[in-house]
């Protein structure tokens, strides 16, 4: 069958060869899901400049859809998504700044720590008040499976296996 090339961004494979290679690593189908593989690891300051320059597209307003999905050379973010976006980059500009300054930041925030703290204590007290014993392991039903196996390669069966008479000694 020969050699197989395996496309991760176009999650598929062809026959290896120069033409096919070629023609595949050039194709509208190829770079298009290698563009969208690379815009996942974006910056969001990158993402807010691109998404403001463009028209909001009427179809995904309208419909919520759009034919042309992560093609579409219009914005599908709501004024809501870009206001959040927008705060995001903010947020990490702050960061950024006060990490210049040499400030000790720990990671996360106050507010952050003090909701995962409530939410280890609720889980906390939710368990208390219902005790709850450890369930001992147990097989499923049927495991491990029963096999035939050769007479070779069997176990003995308790007290030994049976001497044939005519090996006995006496």
């Amino acid at each position: 069958m020969g050699k197989r090339y395996f496309c991760d961004y176009c999650d598929r494979s062809f026959q290896d060869n120069l033409h096919n290679r070629k023609k595949h690593l050039n194709g509208v189908q190829h770079l298009r899901a290698k563009r969208v593989w690379y815009d996942l690891f974006r910056d969001a300051a990158a993402i807010l400049q691109e998404e403001q320059t463009k028209k909001p597209c009427r179809k995904f307003l309208q419909t919520g859809q759009c034919d042309f999905g992560s093609n579409c050379r219009f914005s599908h973010m709501t004024e809501q998504d870009l206001e959040k976006l927008s705060a995001q980059v903010q947020g990490e500009k702050r960061l950024k700044e006060l990490r210049q300054e040499g400030a000790d930041i720990p990671p996360g925030t106050i507010e952050d720590w003090l909701e995962k703290r409530a939410q280890r204590l609720s889980a906390a007290q939710s368990n208390s008040a219902l005790p709850e014993k450890p369930v001992p392991f147990q097989y499923p039903p049927g495991w491990p499976p029963v096999q035939e196996l050769p007479p070779s390669l069997q176990a003995p069966p308790p007290g030994g296996w049976p001497v044939p008479p005519t090996l006995q000694w006496g």
